[in-house]
């Protein structure tokens, strides 16, 4: 399909990113684009988005899907629309001349998110209560 226009700064020219690119939990047949030591386990759009805002890019989101994406779920909808380039060409930003550059940032920094963070103890905190609860109810027999 033939582009519409040529100016890399009009939105249709913005390079896609799906989540499907950086997800671990998937393999190179399903759509994913990145080393699976580098990819983050089930990314989202919204996070995706949040990450590349924070950076100082271009960016916004649509309501698609990934042609190999087999679950219709809400979790795996969306797409990220990043602009790359300007109108003459040259780099928004020194450190994301190409889209592998975009995938490996937003793969990097995910993780570092503070809903990542938060899950994480959060579960650590769980875990520990149950065990406390197993304790009192071997006291009771």
């Amino acid at each position: 399909m033939a582009h519409l226009t040529q100016n890399p700064a009009d939105k249709e020219r913005f390079i896609c990113v799906y989540p499907v690119y950086i997800n671990s939990k998937k393999t190179l047949a399903e759509g994913r684009r990145v080393p699976t030591d580098k990819a983050v386990e089930n990314p989202s759009c919204a996070e995706i988005r949040d990450v590349l805002t924070a950076a100082g890019m271009n960016v916004y989101v649509e309501n698609k899907m990934h042609p190999r994406e087999w679950n219709r779920d809400v979790q795996f909808r969306g797409r990220v629309r990043v602009q790359i380039k300007e109108a003459d060409g040259t780099p928004c930003q020194d450190k994301f001349t190409s889209r592998r550059d975009v995938m490996f940032y937003v793969a990097e920094m995910i993780p570092k998110l503070k809903t990542r963070t938060q899950k994480s103890g959060g579960g650590d905190m769980s875990s520990q209560q149950n065990e406390g609860g197993k304790k009192s109810k071997k006291k009771k027999k």
